[in-house]
């Protein structure tokens, strides 16, 4: 896609619609490194930021969404190793660690049912942000970056883009000219980080001068780099990991063995399943991945 393409094509919603609707037909790991930007709050756990969300970058090609969608697993085994990697489904492809979570949730065995819901996989998007505004971090303001969030912040992407309400006018969250700065703010609310205030600004353009939006579009991240098979264990792979992880040396154990191991961890109240698993943010992934480093 040309400049002059993604020009003229401002305003359109209709790719992005079909996508949304895809998403949501369907049931429902970044590298943490300097492409990636994240919102630092203070003390308390509260912070606030501007960013815009960009098209999908040249190298990405006309066809391409603004945004990937990333399924990963994060949880620590009975014998205190963690297992960090991203899931298969993410590519379509059979994952064993979902399998495995698909016959101890089958077995009608709540305790089993606990252990599925501390292993069940993460939902997360990425896509490249301009920072407009970082109070903690100045010297991000004017960069671009790739930028990891949940399920909360791509809902609201979707509500901007198919209000509720017939007074709202629906925007493109991705467009350079029509679309709208999103007001990132966060609260800690019961140990998690929450994102219930952040908000869409009124639509206006980026900037205003297209040579400059051209130099942002052009120095955008691929992201299809982000889901290709180097990002990916085999299948064995993760089944070995996995066996190492819960202690199943390869074998078959049955879900009443699973049980028996999962005993010796702190026992957690039973969670309301509309509510299953808190969004994991960069930070918890992070920490996670060093403990999982030091197997």
């Amino acid at each position: 896609m040309s400049f002059a393409n993604l020009k003229r094509q401002s305003g359109n919603l209709d790719k992005l619609s079909e996508a949304i609707k895809s998403l949501n037909a369907s049931s429902e790991s970044s590298n943490n490194d300097d492409k990636f930007w994240k919102i630092v709050g203070d003390k308390s756990g509260n912070g606030m930021a501007t960013i815009r969300f960009l098209p999908a970058s040249e190298a990405d090609g006309d066809d391409s969404l603004p945004w990937v969608k990333v399924f990963s697993h994060g949880f620590q085994g009975p014998g205190g190793q963690w297992l960090i990697d991203n899931c298969l489904t993410t590519k379509n492809q059979q994952c064993p660690i979902c399998e495995h979570n698909s016959t101890l949730w089958n077995s009608g065995i709540e305790a089993n049912k606990e252990v599925v819901r501390k292993q069940k996989r993460k939902l997360s998007y990425i896509s490249n942000i301009y920072v407009v505004s970082d109070p903690k971090h100045p010297e991000n303001e004017g960069k671009v970056f790739l930028f990891k969030y949940g399920k909360k912040i791509f809902d609201k992407i979707t509500e901007a883009m198919a209000p509720e309400f017939a007074d709202e006018t629906p925007i493109n969250p991705f467009d350079m000219w029509k679309g709208a700065n999103f007001k990132l703010k966060i609260r800690k609310v019961e140990g998690y980080q929450n994102y219930d205030k952040s908000e869409f600004d009124s639509t206006q353009p980026l900037l205003e001068d297209d040579d400059q939006l051209e130099k942002i579009w052009k120095s955008e991240y691929t992201l299809k780099d982000l889901v290709s098979d180097k990002e990916f264990k085999s299948y064995d792979q993760l089944k070995s990991r996995l066996d190492k992880v819960l202690g199943l040396n390869g074998e078959d154990v049955p879900a009443k063995t699973t049980v028996e191991q999962m005993k010796s961890l702190p026992k957690k109240p039973v969670v309301d399943e509309s509510q299953v698993m808190p969004e994991i943010e960069d930070d918890d992934m992070a920490y996670f991945s060093k403990l999982a480093e030091e197997d």
